[in-house]
């Protein structure tokens, strides 16, 4: 039984839930095998002294005795269900010591710890974990400095996925074009989704992808990571792409969160998510998902499988689907972020020199951000409207975060002229002087892919004013 359960969750002694939740949480962080935790303990008594070895030990001895208590509790809940259970757990209030608990978190409206049930909820909820499960802010701290302890002697950091555009593309049936109709007969079974990408899923009346890369993305990603899957689907849908990316549920388990589950509308936020900010990452394809979490954020390129994903983002092309193409497999997005994953993990535990609890993946973001166009300087023409000032646009915010230095005026250490019209008098210094001239989606699509492009792939054309979208709003800086 998993703390997703919708199954009223009630317990026999004041303990009992507090130790419930606890064991879930670990389980959930191990995320493993037992041979798989045993590789694991032998690959970290190579680089652990006696005393982190006999701590280890001893912390996995009360794992063991936390998932039997679970099994327990589980089997209570089971002979247990219904109001009565929940009458005696207020009966049993006074001898549990109400008056004294803390009510670190509720269920149903009672609190988890002494059963006493409580005149007005608060905390945040973790419904996606258990239905009806609220948490105290001091009980969020508490599990998650437990949780942060563990995965960081397992060398792990946290990882939170969109689903949408960032790991999968999914449509409407009726939104499928006629070029696309092909596709209903080229749609993997789901008896068996580890071995397909395309799944028709006709109880939805909805196609999904599997973005390219994705199974081993998830397989490498899981080995240094707990993941989470964070979406602004709603409940039942993130379910099931849960179960088309994770059919064995070895990489998520319970950790679905979808926007049903959120604090805020139309937002996503860390509040719900039981992991330190210090030692989490975000993958989405929506920056402003995230407003309060953007130092955490790599942004993906979004993934445009069928035409009506292209017709949602205002894109007249093409999508792959109609041109019957993909994405590549290993130069692809979810490639070259995994590279980027495997960077930033090798930095966190092997580079930094301060001591690993007051590490912050955030400070390793920004650095390894800033070296893909370090050592360039840019000077932008016919990209920025008038009426803002330059050092406002996304495009020289993006730039200065990947490293480069960006200029109004030029001079010789100008390395490269970001331009939408070759005509322009910088685009033409640019030629003569023997400097980069490239597109605007030079700096994007080194964004995406954390990595400096050759200039070459990214000229710029010679726009007649007329066809310029922002002509009348713009002028040669």
């Amino acid at each position: 039984m998993s703390l997703a359960t919708d199954s009223p969750v009630n317990s026999s002694s004041s303990d009992d839930l507090a130790a419930f939740l606890d064991a879930e949480l670990d389980s959930n962080s191990l995320g493993s095998s037992p041979e798989k935790e045993a590789e694991d303990k032998d690959e970290d008594e190579e680089s652990i002294d006696e005393e982190a070895e006999n701590e280890e030990a001893r912390d996995d001895k009360d794992l063991e005795r936390i998932k039997r208590r679970k099994t327990q509790i589980v089997e209570t809940i089971q002979e247990r269900p219904g109001p009565t259970s929940l009458g005696n757990l207020e009966e049993k209030t006074v001898s549990l010591g109400t008056d004294n608990c803390p009510h670190p978190g509720s269920l149903g409206g009672m609190c988890y710890r002494c059963g006493k049930r409580l005149e007005e909820e608060s905390g945040v909820t973790f419904s996606y974990i258990c239905k009806g499960l609220r948490l105290g802010n001091d009980e969020i701290d508490r599990l998650r400095n437990t949780d942060m302890k563990h995965l960081l002697r397992h060398r792990k950091l946290y990882l939170i996925l969109d689903l949408d555009h960032t790991l999968l593309n999914s449509t409407l049936l009726l939104h499928l074009t006629p070029e696309e109709d092909y596709l209903k007969s080229q749609a993997d079974s789901l008896q068996d989704v580890s071995k397909g990408s395309l799944f028709m899923l006709a109880f939805m009346n909805m196609m999904t992808k599997l973005r390219p890369f994705v199974h081993t993305f998830l397989k490498e990603a899981s080995e240094m990571f707990e993941m989470y899957i964070y979406t602004m689907g709603d409940r039942p849908y993130a379910l099931e792409m849960a179960k088309l990316l994770d059919p064995s549920r070895e990489y998520f388990n319970a950790r679905v969160i979808s926007r049903d589950d959120g604090t805020q509308r139309h937002q996503k936020g860390l509040d719900v998510v039981l992991g330190q900010e210090s030692a989490v990452l975000i993958l989405d394809d929506t920056e402003n998902a995230w407003t309060k979490h953007r130092d955490n954020l790599i942004l993906m390129e979004r993934y445009h499988f069928f035409a009506s994903s292209c017709r949602q983002f205002g894109y007249h092309c093409q999508s792959l689907s109609q041109l019957r193409s993909d994405e590549s497999e290993l130069e692809g997005a979810l490639a070259s972020v995994l590279k980027v994953l495997k960077r930033i993990h090798n930095i966190f535990f092997d580079e930094l020199a301060n001591d690993l609890a007051g590490r912050d993946v955030r400070q390793v973001l920004k650095m390894v951000r800033g070296e893909v166009l370090k050592g360039c300087k840019l000077v932008f023409s016919h990209v920025f409207p008038t009426k803002f000032p330059a050092d406002t646009h996304y495009l020289w915010k993006m730039a200065e975060q990947l490293g480069a230095t960006c200029s109004i005026e030029l001079d010789p250490s100008v390395t490269h002229v970001v331009s939408t019209d070759a005509r322009t008098e910088k685009s033409r210094w640019a030629a003569k002087e023997a400097k980069f001239l490239v597109d605007p989606r030079w700096i994007e699509t080194a964004n995406f892919l954390w990595q400096r492009q050759p200039e070459e792939n990214f000229p710029v054309q010679q726009t007649k004013p007329e066809e310029n979208f922002h002509a009348k709003q713009m002028k040669d800086q």
